[in-house]
Order: structure tokens, then C-alpha cells, then sequence
């Protein structure tokens, strides 16, 4: 069986990409050297075990990483808002491999970073998903 989190990647990038104006298009799976602020990091991952007799199910957690340097929290704050308008309650294609059923937020998180300028915003997604 295929890693799921491959096809929800696939799914989510390009969605991100097109819907999140304020990054630009900024969406990265690993950022580059010189990355230019807003963006947004495609972060964890964790697959559960969600099988029941003749179904091969996975949960599927998501996390995204908002990065920003404006002052205060306003801008973390409105990307992440255009993440969950994305995102949750989504209808999602994972092509023939697997069965998408549903994605919901499930908590965002606001933290100041460090160094004393950059506001970082954790947020995570639930999505259950079958193999076909």
C-alpha cells in the first residue's frame, strides 16, 4: 500500500498555492535558503490505523507551519484564516489509490519565535482517508 500522506500532499500543495494570495504562492515543502517571508511549511505528518473489518483506513494528521516576519501576529493570523477557509471541509481527490472522506481543522496555534521577530502559526488537520 502506498504511503497516504503522499497523495494528501499532492492534493494540498497546489490547493494552498491557488487559494493563500497572501504567501504569493510561497508554499513549500522544504524552504529555500533565502526564503522571503510569508510562507507556508508543510510540516508533520502522523498516520493512525483506522481499519475495521474489510476497510483499510488510515487517520491522517496533518500539520502546517505559517512563518512570518510582520510586526505583531495580524498577518500569521490571516494566513492562517485562508489555510482553514482552504482546507476545512474540503472535498479532496486522491486519485484511484485511496478514498478521501473528509479533512477538518482541528487546532491552530500562535507562538512568538525567539529571535524576536518572527511569528510562527501551527496548524493541524484531521483527514480520514481508505484505501480503495
Amino acid at each position: 500500500m502506498a504511503d497516504p500522506s503522499l497523495a494528501l500532499q499532492g492534493v494540498i500543495y497546489p490547493r494552498l498555492q491557488a487559494d493563500c494570495p497572501s504567501v504569493s504562492g510561497r508554499v513549500y515543502d522544504r524552504p529555500p535558503q533565502a526564503v522571503v517571508f510569508p510562507y507556508i511549511g508543510l510540516g508533520e505528518v502522523q498516520i493512525v490505523d483506522d481499519s475495521a473489518d474489510c476497510i483499510d483506513g488510515v487517520e491522517a494528521f496533518i500539520t502546517l507551519h505559517v512563518w512570518s516576519r510582520a510586526v505583531g501576529q495580524v498577518e500569521a493570523k490571516r494566513i492562517a484564516s485562508e489555510i482553514h477557509s482552504s482546507l476545512n471541509g474540503a472535498e479532496l481527490d486522491l486519485g484511484s489509490a485511496w478514498q478521501f472522506h473528509l479533512i477538518e481543522h482541528r487546532s491552530t496555534n500562535y507562538l512568538s519565535d525567539p529571535d524576536g521577530v518572527t511569528t510562527h502559526a501551527v496548524i493541524t488537520f484531521r483527514a480520514l482517508i481508505d484505501a480503495r
